[in-house]
């Protein structure tokens, strides 16, 4: 044979493979025509789709019961087309108003793998690669390596590997501070090894994001709406916190108690908007997922998004040599399930009252998206879990819920080496007030001031829009104070010590302010 028609024959069959179904694809008589990185060591047969998807009221109804989550809504795609959208539960505080397929739930960090695509559109367009480097698109910004800087990516902030500690921001967001102002004092961060260690971190996304928007010459809010939302046609989704509270059909976050799920706090995400601020529906993120199963579709060329969905870092290393690793793209969590087939997911979570789930399955042209109303409990992740678990095998072969219920409690441990212990009866007398008020300075947390309040007692006030926490004595020139925040579960507490000078403290050090070990401020 000649080598143009060994060519041509490869071409053909290249084209005949992209347009043959995918269930026939899952037969080992058409799996062997695949490449040995594309076949998966279990075949999917004709209808276990259709039975997976009509298990799912079942599931959902399950875990709901099980967890005790209000309000949850779930859709499939299959083929390019919504196979499933239901809403179960309630949306609302009051338990009176129930969840429809149109209700908008806040994503928390699937807003990673959504921007993830607006970036990946920028790319198409040439305004970008995942290659740019951020002293060119964002001068301004630094780490505190100036090697690092001169290096770093886009890429490699939104693949986690810049060196930035985990979540590294969060507790200047927690505080009240601005994105400009946190993203400016990631340059105090200590640094892990560039490229080769894996931090999740919020704030470093949401730099590259900002580069992005930056070169788009719009800012982050609108980019992803004219790149992403609008010609998709997701019109009930934004980017924007108060386009979330306008919505009327919208779900009402709820915070685990000891009694359950109760509705205590509205999470404002704007600051770190691309990585945890884009709020959606099930219909709307259907339209999403059809567009990543089509390998962009009409909207992102495949080169351009095929970076962000191939592993660029390890998320997980096993612990044991039966265990699968995790990895990480750009935005999107990349793995290999127990079938052999590729999977993209991620989970998102806001502790005071937010969970989401999507996993898509590229060789099977399926994907779910799991939203709800309440903190995460790993309900979500179960439920998507149960329905891979059957596209895939046919049945539901273990508990899933459990599994992951047991991961995520560890989230609500509360902080602080006093949480949870008595006030001690031989304390030490407290200082005096006048020896702990006035104001202290940190570089990376800002000034704070200590005041004593209406009633002889002192108060700490921290952030740009002072929050106040009251400091009560614990023994001597400790003094403590209750936190809960979203990085700062319940029943949190921090120590707050007094030390340094005869009259008056020199510097006061507050344990849950951590920036290498508790952060010392300085009397200003």
């Amino acid at each position: 044979m000649s080598r143009f028609k060994a060519s041509r024959r490869h071409f053909l069959t290249t084209v005949a493979l992209a347009s043959a179904s995918i269930a026939l694809l899952s037969f080992p008589a058409f799996a062997e025509m695949l490449p040995p990185s594309r076949t998966s060591g279990v075949p999917v047969p004709p209808g276990q789709i259709d039975k997976a998807v009509a298990a799912l009221d079942g599931i959902v109804e399950d875990i709901k019961a099980r967890s005790g989550v209000p309000g949850i809504a779930v859709a499939v795609v299959r083929g390019g087309e919504t196979a499933y959208a239901k809403g179960f539960g309630m949306r609302d505080a009051k338990g009176d108003l129930p969840v429809t397929p149109d209700t908008v739930f806040q994503l928390a960090s699937l807003s990673k793998s959504v921007g993830a695509t607006a970036v990946a559109r920028q790319v198409s367009r040439g305004v970008v690669s995942w290659d740019s480097r951020m002293q060119d698109l964002l001068p301004w910004f630094s780490l505190s390596d100036p090697a690092v800087s001169e290096r770093l990516t886009i890429g490699d902030l939104y693949s986690h590997r810049s060196g930035l500690p985990d979540h590294a921001g969060d507790d200047l967001e927690d505080l009240g501070f601005d994105r400009r102002t946190i993203l400016e004092r990631l340059r105090l961060q200590p640094l892990s090894p560039f490229r080769t260690s894996y931090a999740y971190t919020n704030f470093g996304l949401t730099t590259a994001a900002e580069a992005v928007a930056e070169a788009s010459g719009m800012a982050w809010s609108d980019l992803v709406q004219e790149a992403v939302f609008e010609p998709l046609g997701m019109t009930d989704t934004s980017a924007r916190f108060d386009d979330f509270m306008a919505r009327e059909n919208r779900a009402t976050p709820h915070a685990r108690t000891a009694d359950g799920f109760a509705a205590l706090y509205q999470r404002e995400p704007d600051a770190q908007s691309p990585a945890g601020g884009i709020s959606s529906t099930i219909e709307d993120m259907a339209k999403w997922m059809a567009m990543v199963l089509a390998d962009g579709g009409d909207l992102i060329r495949p080169e351009a998004l095929q970076p962000a969905i191939s592993p660029q870092s390890f998320s997980s290393r096993p612990h044991s040599p039966d265990e699968r690793a995790g990895f990480y793209g750009y935005g999107f969590g990349v793995g290999t399930d127990p079938s052999g087939r590729v999977v993209l997911s991620h989970s998102g979570a806001f502790i005071l009252g937010s969970a989401t789930y999507f996993a898509l399955i590229p060789s099977l042209d399926v994907g779910i998206i799991v939203l709800s109303n309440a903190a995460p409990v790993g309900a979500v992740e179960a439920i998507g879990a149960s329905f891979t678990d059957m596209v895939q095998t046919g049945s539901v072969t273990r508990d899933w819920f459990s599994g992951y219920e047991a991961l995520f409690a560890g989230l609500y441990t509360p902080l602080g080496e006093t949480a949870g212990m008595p006030f001690p009866k031989a304390a030490a007398a407290p200082p005096t007030v006048s020896y702990c008020i006035g104001r202290y300075s940190h570089p990376y947390f800002g000034t704070v001031e200590v005041r004593e309040d209406e009633t002889g007692g002192l108060v700490l006030l921290a952030g740009p829009e002072p929050e106040a926490f009251a400091l009560l004595p614990w023994d001597g020139a400790m003094m403590v104070f209750d936190i809960e925040t979203e990085n700062a579960p319940a029943g949190s507490r921090s120590a707050a010590t007094f030390s340094g000078g005869s009259d008056e403290a020199e510097a006061l050090e507050i344990e849950l302010f951590i920036m290498n070990g508790p952060a010392q401020f300085k009397r200003i």
